[in-house]
């Protein structure tokens, strides 16, 4: 790969990943609803995702799904029913949510939904698929790899980002757990902010072919 591409490439995905994003908004609703371990728990699904994403684009996988009318909408409405439907559940269960210690249980649906919510998130493969080709050498003897390596960063980079945010999110509710009535409101708020996630990309488009 050309030097100079990476540091491009380097300089494009740090501050991509600096801007708050659906993924962020994700993982600090999950934190502030069910607390720090499932926050972090959600950030790994998310990232484990995100590198479905890489894996299916670097083999042609993603760019069949958005260039067909109905897998496109497959996947799509199947992410935004499995996030409404988290939406609902966490909106529900607001008045069991006010523990500052998650079950290791819940923790690891955590993590299975990030891993879901990601997954199934046709927006995640039309981004990488229109951001990491910019940044690949032509003349290389592997693109496939270059698209692994530069997916695998941007994950990481994006990760990071969100775990900074679990972290900024659980110092808040272990401020706000003192307070049953507010913690109560602020975890069902946490629900409609997932739904309305759900329902976003819902009405997200199809990417224009070329």
């Amino acid at each position: 790969m050309i030097e100079t591409n990476f540091w491009l490439f380097l300089t494009a995905a740090c501050l991509i990943a600096a801007v708050p994003g659906p993924g962020i908004f994700y993982v600090a609703a999950r934190t502030l609803s069910e607390g720090r371990a499932s926050g972090f728990a959600s950030t790994a699904g998310t990232a484990l995702g995100g590198l479905v994403h890489v894996l299916a684009g670097s083999l042609g996988i993603s760019a069949i799904i958005l260039a067909s009318a109905e897998l496109f909408a497959a996947v799509k409405f199947g992410g935004a029913l499995y996030l409404v439907w988290l939406g609902i559940k966490t909106f529900r269960g607001a008045g069991r949510a006010l523990s500052l210690e998650s079950e290791p249980v819940g923790d690891k649906r955590a993590f299975r939904d990030g891993v879901l919510v990601e997954a199934l998130n046709p927006k995640t493969a039309a981004f990488f698929l229109a951001f990491i080709p910019q940044f690949l050498d032509p003349t290389g003897s592997n693109p496939t790899l270059q698209f692994i390596m530069l997916g695998a960063i941007s994950v990481a980079l994006n990760t990071f980002a969100d775990i900074v945010v679990v972290l900024m999110a659980s110092a808040t509710r272990t401020q706000l757990v003192e307070r049953p009535h507010l913690m109560r409101r602020l975890t069902q708020g946490s629900g409609v902010f997932i739904a309305g996630l759900g329902l976003s990309l819902a009405l997200a488009r199809q990417p224009a072919n070329g």
